[in-house]
């Protein structure tokens, strides 16, 4: 019997997010929208720029544990962080909202990660990532029990960068599928996509269950140019897949049926961050309790939209409440 929802492997980081204008972008080279892995140098630089932020624990994976928790499900988190401020921000964050974080800080190195975001007036966030200690997770850091007690393993791209973290992916996934669970893996990022293709093929072939995603993300991972074909290609690679389409909602993808979801309506919209990641949680929370592919669709566009109707990238109500 098992004893979590969900259990997820990801980087831990607290978000800085911060409201600029386009000409901030320009001025520092940032390209809109995307995500861009920085060194500490180029960091501490941008922290120093940006205005007044909001300062959360965050992380995607993490994100869609916090959505699954405010739902109403089970979540446990494997991540790694430092025993500094940040750390225990992360720790302290997680934890009161439901998720299971045992992790024991590292002592020297690397400090904690952070992303920083920056929200335009268009809505649109542009994250650059420090990814610190949290990126240098291995094998030795994976619980087996905990991998073994959740109906899902969820595996965020982001953190797919070092030739350690891709081994503990894979021994996760082993773990996972010999206990008889599912293993799912978001893409995360365009951008990751084009840095780890190959291998993302090979892993959605090889393990993968429920892969999460978007459109661009997944027209990159295949190299096509429309959608269409994009869907072609993954009923071939992997039994499910669950595809956001911005304001045009989302497919659900099984080798038999192509089903489209809806967006929820969104009376205006604040900061795109977290809509991925809470479009996750919904679809993982209604899927881990045995709800129709469809209605997880509808959960997943009700969760994204809660999540982008203000800033910062965790749900503000509790979900549960919205279902």
């Amino acid at each position: 019997m098992s004893r979590i929802d969900v259990v997820a492997i990801g980087n831990a980081l607290v978000d800085v997010l911060s409201n600029e204008s386009h000409e901030f972008l320009e001025a520092h080279h940032l390209v809109p929208g995307a995500m861009e892995l920085i060194d500490t140098t180029r960091a501490e630089q941008l922290y120093a720029a940006m205005g007044p932020a909001v300062e959360i624990s965050g992380g995607s994976a993490a994100n869609t544990l916090v959505g699954v928790a405010s739902l109403g499900g089970s979540a446990a988190f494997i991540g790694r962080v430092a025993d500094d401020e940040l750390g225990a921000v992360f720790g302290h964050d997680i934890r009161a909202a439901g998720v299971d974080f045992r992790a024991k800080p590292a002592g020297g190195g690397e400090p904690s990660g952070r992303c920083l975001i920056v929200v335009t007036p268009d809505a649109q966030r542009t994250m650059n990532t420090y990814l610190g200690v949290g990126s240098l997770l291995c094998p030795p850091d994976l619980d087996e029990a905990t991998v073994a007690g959740g109906k899902v393993l969820y595996m965020e791209g982001y953190l797919y960068d070092r030739p350690a973290a891709k081994e503990a992916f894979r021994a996760a996934a082993k773990i996972a599928h010999a206990h008889h669970r599912q293993v799912s893996l978001t893409l995360s990022d365009s951008f990751c996509v084009d840095r780890h293709r190959d291998d993302f093929r090979r892993l959605v072939a090889d393990e993968v269950d429920i892969l999460f995603g978007n459109d661009e993300e997944l027209k990159s991972l295949y190299e096509v140019e429309s959608f269409g074909e994009a869907l072609a290609a993954v009923r071939d690679d992997c039994a499910l897949a669950a595809i956001t389409c911005g304001p045009q909602g989302s497919v659900i993808v099984t080798a038999e049926e192509v089903i489209k979801v809806a967006a929820e309506p969104v009376e205006r919209v604040l900061d795109t961050t977290g809509a991925g990641d809470l479009f996750a949680s919904g679809f993982l929370y209604g899927h881990t309790h045995g709800l129709s592919l469809a209605e997880c669709g509808r959960l997943g566009s009700i969760a994204a939209a809660e999540v982008i109707s203000h800033v910062g990238a965790r749900p503000l109500v509790e979900l549960r409440t919205l279902i």
